[in-house]
């Protein structure tokens, strides 16, 4: 058997307390598995942002990315070594330059899921120049922002067709405001989507491959608050119903990982949210969520190298449509049809059956990491990056001991 060292490349931001865990639970795996006819190590890198030739040879067998979507550079340089050397990314990086919120709305309401009225409105202000001046001269037609207000209904939200992090986004409860929102937007495109009120439960649902995690979510709360500590009160049915959505909409866009926002609302789940493909990984907000969240990253990435996974170089949707365009098949049963080919594309039951058979130490290992002085600095790190100096302490412990909790009702067996 020929040893054959798989790399996994970083691909960072201003990441701090995830890679420095990830880094140290592949270390004290030190894995060797027996795929094939090889013996299977793994070395983990982080990506340096520099000049490279198209023809420089082929590095990383796996990238995860964190940087990409707001960072040019790298993102020519991960869309080369997919092209040119086959390396895998995660995410893919053509699907995420192309697919807004927008597309997402317009593609999953195409497929049936329950998204709430939306709008697309032309922005408010421009960057003139001539070629512009002439076209909305000759088509851009006046509209009544009122009358659509009325349309839609009050309340409503205003956002970004493409934003993120909650910027820009605005509650609207009359026309007044509407018209006071549209005025301040500027030169974005926005959207108006009818507000799901009132609901009785935010969900955020994490999805890494054919993992996903619940967690309860308070939009209200301060960034650190949000995350609700305890599970979400979900039936067993309400569980596989979100974790297929999740699916079904990573798998269509031709995602790894991403989380999907749905309200429930006299007893279904509208997604709301959900082209999040670079999602909140940081411990300062996920806190007791962190750790799944570093597992599943670990997982999913450690089975892609090892087993050589290809990426989906095209989108493919007309499964999808196919399955949608049964108008006999009630949307529940069109949602499970959804899911089996998600699941079908991620591999999901070789995944599992991989885990099985060669991580099934990698959760203690988690757990044993997260206990450490080691983690424990990690955390400081990233506390230190986003507190204010008199807070450090205070808000270290709080999110350390919030880890130890985790721990407590996780013990591997």
């Amino acid at each position: 058997m020929a040893v054959v060292t798989k790399r996994i490349g970083l691909s960072l931001g201003a990441d701090i307390c995830w890679p420095l865990i990830y880094e140290e639970v592949v270390r004290r795996l030190d894995l060797e598995l027996p795929i094939k006819k090889d013996r299977v190590r793994f070395e983990v890198e982080r990506v340096t942002i520099e000049p490279f030739g198209l023809s420089k040879p082929k590095r990383y067998d796996v990238v995860l990315d964190r940087l990409t979507h707001w960072y040019h550079t790298s993102r020519e340089w991960i869309k080369k070594a997919a092209v040119m050397d086959g390396t895998y990314v995660l995410n893919n990086p053509w699907s995420i330059q192309a697919m807004e919120k927008h597309t997402t709305y317009a593609a999953m309401t195409r497929l049936g899921l329950p998204v709430p009225e939306t709008w697309m409105l032309p922005p408010k202000d421009y960057e003139w120049t001539a070629d512009l001046k002439t076209t909305l001269n000759r088509y851009a037609r006046l509209f009544d922002l009122g009358a659509i207000g009325r349309q839609i209904g009050y309340p409503m939200f205003m956002k970004p067709y493409d934003g993120g992090a909650w910027v820009g986004v605005s509650r609207i409860d009359n026309e007044e405001q509407l018209r006071a929102a549209y005025e301040a937007s500027g030169k974005r495109v926005m959207h108006l989507q009818k507000a799901v009120l009132p609901f009785d439960i935010f969900v955020r649902v994490l999805g890494v491959g054919p993992q996903t995690h619940a967690m309860q979510y308070d939009p209200a709360a301060p960034l650190h608050l949000r995350y609700v500590v305890d599970p979400p009160a979900l039936s067993a049915e309400e569980r596989r119903t979100l974790e297929d959505m999740t699916l079904t909409i990573n798998t269509f866009f031709g995602w790894d990982f991403n989380s999907c926002e749905a309200l429930r609302k006299d007893g279904v789940f509208q997604p709301i949210d959900f082209a999040n493909a670079c999602p909140d990984s940081q411990v300062t907000s996920l806190h007791v969520h962190h750790p799944w969240l570093v597992g599943a990253n670990l997982k999913w990435s450690l089975f892609a190298a090892a087993t050589g996974r290809r990426m989906q170089s095209a989108m493919d949707w007309q499964p999808y449509f196919d399955v949608a365009d049964k108008q006999d098949l009630p949307f529940s049963e069109k949602l499970k049809a959804y899911a089996v080919i998600a699941r079908k594309r991620l591999d999901a039951e070789r995944f599992h059956e991989f885990c099985g058979q060669h991580l099934a130490g990698l959760d203690r290992v988690l757990w044993e990491v997260y206990g450490t002085e080691y983690a424990h600095d990690a955390i400081r790190q990233k506390v230190a990056a986003l507190f204010p100096p008199h807070e450090l302490d205070e808000f270290t412990e709080h999110f350390w001991n919030l880890i130890q909790r985790w721990r407590a009702q996780n013990k591997p067996a």
